[in-house]
């Protein structure tokens, strides 16, 4: 049981995923991925790929688990909008739950927009680059923020600074113009009722763009739009969360943070910290760990800026992950939070 323990701890969840994934057969894991978004397609694909010489005691730790989380759970499906509104509502308030409400209760028919999730950034970028910048800005909301990012990095310059401050400023849209802009995707993809807005937009969803933007590309875009609104941009700068605000995030939020990022990753990434988040992230780990982290650091030969840059990006996509699950808490202090 002890040696299991210490298998189950080593992996990261989309690892154990994928070993349970594999183990279910052909048909049995594809049924599960096709409920499963883009990104967790992506993820738990690549750990597929990756993955190779996967022992018995592995296999029972993962099933193991798997059937303890899943045994306190019922087979009993709820399809009931008012059930629905009224748990999340209850256990996040009513300003929380808004957003989540309208994400799953409207965006759960949706066909065009919920496609542009699978495609390519540029893809969207040239789907999209002759709309209004309104249209955009609604697109790009629905996003998430790394493919809302790379999809505005390939946008007409001119364009981009009036996108994000119409990002930073939509306070929400009305369901019959999503749904709207629903159907004209769905038609331009495939070639041939309540008055509360959708919660999308705001200036947090344009800083969260700008976070996953490449670094100069942001610094020129929120410039620009500081000039065109000051007030605006200084909003959006201080919702921007860098890689070196990690050092805010508490130790047990670090812990969660280093099970689930890669080693490779985490030695690039590191290169360009702070000298204190460096610190930080070694005293999260046991001591050997962390010696031979510093050792890894020390004898890697020079690497391109972009590169680190990429590795901290990966880094901050997997902490948003485990921060839109509660699982961490980027704010700092965050611990009375977590249970």
């Amino acid at each position: 049981m002890e040696d299991e323990t210490k298998i189950e701890s080593s992996m990261s969840g989309i690892e154990k995923a994928a070993v349970l994934l594999l183990s279910l057969g052909e048909d049995h894991a594809a049924g599960v991925m096709k409920h499963m978004g883009p990104k967790e397609v992506q993820q738990v694909g690549s750990a597929m790929a990756t993955l190779e010489n996967i022992t018995t005691e592995t296999l029972d730790s993962v099933v193991g688990l798997f059937i303890t989380t899943i045994g306190g759970q019922t087979a009993l499906g709820i399809d009931s909008d008012k059930y629905i509104k009224n748990v999340l509502t209850n256990a996040l308030g009513a300003d929380k739950a808004g957003g989540v409400i309208d994400r799953i209760l409207l965006g759960r028919n949706s066909k065009g927009l919920e496609q542009l999730k699978w495609m390519d950034p540029r893809s969207i970028a040239d789907l999209i680059r002759l709309e209004h910048p309104q249209i955009i800005a609604i697109v790009l909301s629905y996003l998430d923020s790394d493919q809302a990012a790379e999809t505005l990095s390939y946008l007409p310059v001119r364009a981009r600074a009036d996108i994000l401050l119409r990002v930073a400023v939509m306070e929400g849209v009305q369901p019959a113009a999503l749904q709207e802009l629903d159907a004209i995707m769905e038609k331009q993809l495939s070639g041939g009722s309540g008055v509360q807005t959708a919660s999308m937009g705001g200036i947090q969803s344009a800083a969260n763009m700008l976070n996953f933007m490449e670094g100069s590309m942001s610094a020129e875009l929120i410039d620009s739009v500081v000039e065109s609104d000051e007030e605006i941009g200084q909003l959006i700068q201080d919702k921007m969360f860098v890689f070196d605000d990690l050092i805010d995030v508490d130790d047990r939020g670090i812990q969660g943070l280093l099970k689930e990022v890669s080693t490779d990753i985490l030695t690039l990434a590191l290169r360009a910290a702070e000298e204190g988040l460096k610190e930080k992230v070694f005293a999260n780990m046991s001591k050997r760990a962390a010696e031979m982290l510093r050792d890894d650091m020390e004898a890697a030969p020079p690497v391109k800026v972009s590169d680190v840059e990429a590795a901290q990006k990966e880094v901050l996509i997997i902490a948003r992950r485990l921060s839109d699950s509660g699982e961490i808490s980027l704010g700092g202090g965050g611990a009375d939070e977590l249970v």
